[in-house]
């Protein structure tokens, strides 16, 4: 089967390699769509080491095949996929949050990934895709319960006003998060029109530029409409978790998702006058009455026509390289690119 590769930074290759054997417990899944992250590019960019293995952890396809041990799903049924390969052992795997398993590895990271024909999942990291959602939008599972998990771990609730930092996908379903727990405003800094113009279309009642006359905007703003939760989703070099103590209100959060190529500055002095809460954000969980993976599922279901404004670039996975290169050029309009082998 074709699986993509990334041996230097900016090159992605195809490779033939064999087709995957499950072992017990794990199931293979046929790729029908995989999502380009941002923390894709961080690594496409040489600002962190690429992937030792195929990469690719925003995945929905179709069960092929079952080891034994597998009950959960049967062959030929439609999955969108949690990546997360742990021991189900631990003591944070029986409260319900492996993303904390000290032997936690990622599928598409520290395991191969979705930018290939199938993948080899654990059959426990299968949910069941509605049949009201494409392949591309199964996709997005992923990255929106990155989003639901940020908005719980915040406090976000009724009447809460949020502010977002950065508009590329994260950010954006971190909008339709928020309002789905009950925010009633949320604003966003976005850098590109194409990004603020889908914001307010997720649900942003102010988008504010991500330069200097923007911060200026948001800072006015801020001071008259108080902050309850910021959730940061820049990283890399950006400033943007100092950003978010200073616009947060006393007492507030700051939820951080962004992905950090170098330390970020701390305002120590603000973080603690105004006593903040810095909140890290690490994938998702099932600690809950339910797993984050299924309340996102329904949350797609429920906006899939805005949701699948969000994918501007449908890709094969011959085309592999030109998809990386559409995503790094936020010139194009992209937001999300998907491959689909």
């Amino acid at each position: 089967m074709r699986a993509a590769f990334c041996p230097t930074a900016g090159v992605i290759e195809l490779r033939e390699v064999p087709d995957p054997e499950p072992a017990a417990g794990e199931v293979v899944v046929r790729v029908r769509a995989c999502g380009i992250c941002g923390s894709d590019l961080h690594w496409f960019h040489g600002a962190l080491p690429p992937p030792p293995v195929c990469p690719g952890h925003e995945m929905a396809g179709e069960v092929a095949a079952c080891a034994t041990g597998v009950r959960s799903v049967r062959e030929g049924d439609r999955v969108a996929i949690e990546p997360m390969v742990v021991c189900r052992e631990c003591e944070y795997c029986r409260s319900g949050m492996p993303q904390r398993c000290k032997r936690l590895r990622i599928l598409g990271l520290q395991r191969d990934g979705g930018l290939a024909d199938a993948v080899v999942v654990p059959g426990y990291a299968l949910f069941s895709l509605p049949a009201a959602l494409d392949w591309a939008v199964g996709a997005l599972a992923e990255p929106t319960a990155i989003c639901v998990h940020a908005v719980r771990l915040g406090g976000v609730g009724l009447g809460a006003r949020v502010l977002v930092l950065g508009a590329g996908t994260i950010g954006l379903l971190a909008v339709l998060a928020a309002r789905a727990a009950g925010a009633a405003d949320v604003v966003v800094s976005a850098r590109h029109p194409h990004q603020a113009a889908m914001a307010r279309r997720f649900g942003a009642s102010r988008v504010f530029a991500a330069s200097a006359d923007g911060e200026q905007e948001r800072a006015v703003y801020a001071a008259d409409h108080p902050i309850d939760v910021v959730i940061e989703t820049v990283g890399g070099v950006a400033d943007t978790i100092a950003d978010g103590v200073h616009a947060v209100r006393p007492g507030g959060a700051v939820v951080v998702l962004g992905v950090f190529a170098a330390a970020p500055v701390l305002p120590a002095l603000a973080l603690i006058v105004k006593e903040v809460r810095v909140i890290g954000a690490m994938l998702y969980d099932r600690s809950g009455p339910r797993a984050d993976f299924e309340i996102t599922l329904d949350l797609l279901a429920r906006h899939r026509d805005r949701v699948r404004e969000l994918i501007t670039h449908r890709i094969g996975l011959d085309a592999v390289q030109s998809a990386f290169a559409a995503a790094a050029d936020k010139r194009s309009g992209a937001i999300k690119v998907t491959v689909t082998p």
